[in-house]
């Protein structure tokens, strides 16, 4: 079960469609600062009961996307600190998906990196929303 409704029966195929991501994006949900302790940004994370967290830098930029699993993942490995920060864990960091590209581009671009969420950027690196892939 995906963490969003399927698109695919409001929207119809991505293919062909003239959408584009920002069409079909979800709103960010919570976004916080990549400098924010991992233990913090677990408990926030499972407080909003959402999947993920929208990372943004000292600008309010797009910084990355994390999960639920890969903090959780992290908190558990020998190299772990209750100092660590969001920012010196693995996680993707880009490129995201313009909400400019067509949703055809946005699902292709997804699929090759394998992610199943992407953060929706502005032409200025701002989020504006969350792309999620269908099973």
């Amino acid at each position: 079960m995906t963490p969003f409704p399927s698109r695919t029966e409001q929207f119809g195929s991505a293919e062909g469609t003239g959408l584009t991501a920002g069409d079909a994006m979800y709103a960010p949900g919570p976004q916080v600062d990549d400098h924010m302790a991992v233990d913090v940004a677990l408990s926030v994370l499972i407080g909003a009961r959402v999947p993920h967290l929208l990372l943004r830098d000292e600008e309010g930029r797009c910084a990355g996307l994390v999960t639920r699993a890969q903090l959780a993942a992290h908190r558990g490995g020998s190299w772990y600190r209750d100092r660590t920060r969001l920012r010196d864990i693995p996680l993707d960091r880009g490129p995201f998906t313009s909400s400019t590209s067509t949703l055809g581009e946005a699902e292709a671009a997804m699929r090759i990196r394998t992610l199943e969420v992407s953060p929706v950027i502005d032409a200025h690196g701002y989020a504006l929303g969350v792309l999620a892939l269908t099973p």
